[in-house]
Parts: C-alpha cells; structure tokens; sequence
C-alpha cells in the first residue's frame, strides 16, 4: 500500500513574534498552517519586544499544535517525527518551541528533528513548486538576514554572499518608523512606495569592496535618516512616499545586482528568493525580469510561505529526517546558529 509510505511531520516555529505549528506530508504536501502572530502586540513598542514575545509563545504554543492537527486530521501518533526551529532567533522565544517540541518527541516516542531557520526559509519554495529540486542559488531577505546561497542539495548549502551590518528587512523596519508609518516596516512602505517616484531621490547603493557578494544597508538607511533630517531643519515638507519608493529601490536595485552577479559567474539556472522581504512586490517584480531576461527560472513562495511559518519548518525538517538527521533530548536553543552548522 503506498499509504504507509507517507511521511508526516509535526512542525513548530517560534523564533520570533510567531507562535506557528504545521503539519506537513512528504516534504511537499502542507495539511495544516496555524500561525499566532503578535503584530498587533508589538506594533505598540514600534519592534518585537522579547519579553513579551517568549511569554506569549508559552501561552499560545499548545493551542497551535493541537490546532495543526486537528487541521490536518491527524492524531500524534500519525506523526513520524517533530521538527522544531532551533536558530536562529531570540533565545527565549526558540526556548519555547524547543522545549515544547521535546516535551512531545520524548512523550509520543518520535524522534526530533533540529531545524535552522533559514533553511526553513529556503525549503518554503518546495511547498508550491513541485518541480523545483537541487541544486539551486537562493537569496533569503528577511528582518534578521541577507544571505546569498548556493543550495546544493537538500539540507546542503553554501552562503556565498552576507550582510556585514543591518539586514535588509531591518533597514526596513527603521526607514518605516522614521518617515512616521510604523511598524511592521515591510509591508508598510511596500504599499505606500506605490504612490511615489522611486528615481526622486539618488540614496547610495553600497558595494563591500573586498566581497562582491556581501551587503551593507547601515548606510543606505543613515543617508535616509540624513535626508529627513535636513527636511526637517530647512524646515521644508518631505514627501512620504518619494523616500519610501527611492529607498525600496535602492534596496532592491542591490538585491538583484548582486544575485545575478551570482548568477552569472557561478552558471546559474534555477533562483529563488524566500524570507519576510521576498514578498515585497517591487524586488519580486524585478528578480523576475532580471532572471527571464538570463532565461533563468524564477522562483518565489506565496506571501503566506515567506513570512515566519511553520509550514517551510515542516518541509526542511522532511528532507533533513530523510537524510538521517536525529536530534538528541540535548538540543538547544541557538540564537546565532549558522547555516550549515550543526
């Protein structure tokens, strides 16, 4: 019978600001999503707050996983193993979800599965691109990361390109909260950009000398804050969505120079993007034509799939327990954890 073939994974993410847990089928299948997020929570302090964010992880934690599966119409011993985000992340927030999900593994007799959280990010472009395998390159941009790499098979990766200050996703939180739209930045300027004039104003596009795939967006968004301060003490208006559309523009004009720099040095012909940032439509809008016009095939995860889920844990955590991987009841927390470190 080709039923018993089927893998189910019990997946739980807590990172960050969102309480998620997911059931996923074969790698591929999502069966259920639940996701608690907290952004009206933190919207209030203009950032996630960690305090906050770990005490609401513990509160919310096993209403999403019974949610996930009940969604699913699954029971825990249906499940073959339980993937967890491990790192990186807030320590008390990953804390949550890693206890909770060894709490179940030793309870229910499965094995527990560590998952990065980038890799997460990576893996959501499987869940509705069922063609798509390894290798691949991949540019993940979110609040806490810029990373460009080379996936070369599952749970194989090489980061050929960082950022050396601020994450692109930071960058927007901060230019957001400066021109007075608040947090979450992303979104926000994403919507109001559309009403302004991207060439207004020239910001800086920086390039790290010694490393042509790394980024640095401190002095993009300094050269920002400078020219809403100059406004201000010339006393003159500044148009919103003029810094707003400029600054995006900027930021995505690095973005895809530096992925198909990438591109084309390394022979590229499948690309990817994943992270909070990849469903901004003004840099989905351009990777897409800067890849079509390199006839390289353009990839990207429902808007869904690239903010914090548990779903991309659940997928990750698949091909990770296929290829072997068991974590023992001494797994942690690693708020710095790395790419490929284990």
């Amino acid at each position: 019978m080709s039923e018993t073939k089927d893998v189910l994974i019990l997946a739980i993410e807590s990172s960050c600001d969102e309480t998620a847990a997911a059931v996923v089928k074969n790698g591929r299948e999502v069966l259920s999503n639940v996701i608690s997020s907290q952004i009206a929570l933190h919207t209030l302090y203009g950032g996630v707050v960690p305090e906050i964010a770990s005490r609401k992880h513990i509160e919310k934690i096993n209403q999403v996983i019974e949610e996930a599966l009940k969604e699913a119409e699954v029971t825990l011993d249906d499940i073959d193993a339980i993937g967890v985000t491990y790192g990186p992340g807030l320590v008390g927030a990953l804390l949550v979800g890693v206890a909770e999900a060894k709490a179940i593994a030793y309870a229910a007799g499965k094995p527990l599965v560590g998952v990065h959280h980038i890799e997460g990010h990576i893996a959501a472009n499987f869940i509705e691109h069922k063609e798509l395998e390894p290798p691949f390159f991949s540019l993940v941009v979110s609040g806490g990361h810029t990373h460009l790499v080379r996936v070369k098979d599952y749970g194989k990766f090489d980061i050929i390109g960082r950022t050396r200050d601020d994450a692109a996703g930071e960058a927007f939180d901060k230019v957001a909260r400066a021109i007075g739209l608040g947090y979450p930045g992303g979104p926000k300027i994403d919507k109001v950009a559309k009403e302004g004039n991207p060439d207004s104003i020239a910001f800086p596009r920086a390039n790290v000398e010694d490393a042509p795939y790394d980024f640095s967006f401190s002095g993009l968004k300094s050269a920002v804050l400078n020219y809403i301060n100059g406004c201000k003490m010339k006393g003159e208006e500044y148009n919103q969505a003029d810094i707003a559309a400029s600054f995006q523009k900027a930021v995505t004009d690095v973005l895809v120079a530096k992925a198909m720099h990438a591109v084309e040095e390394y022979k590229v012909d499948k690309f990817a993007i994943a992270g909070g940032v990849a469903s901004n439509s003004a840099l989905r809008a351009a990777m897409k034509e800067a890849c079509e016009k390199r006839g390289v095939k353009f990839y990207y995860p429902s808007p869904i799939f690239c903010t914090d889920n548990a779903a991309m844990i659940g997928v990750a955590a698949y091909y990770e327990y296929m290829n072997g991987t068991r974590s023992g009841w001494d797994l942690n927390a690693v708020p710095n954890l790395k790419l490929g470190e284990r």
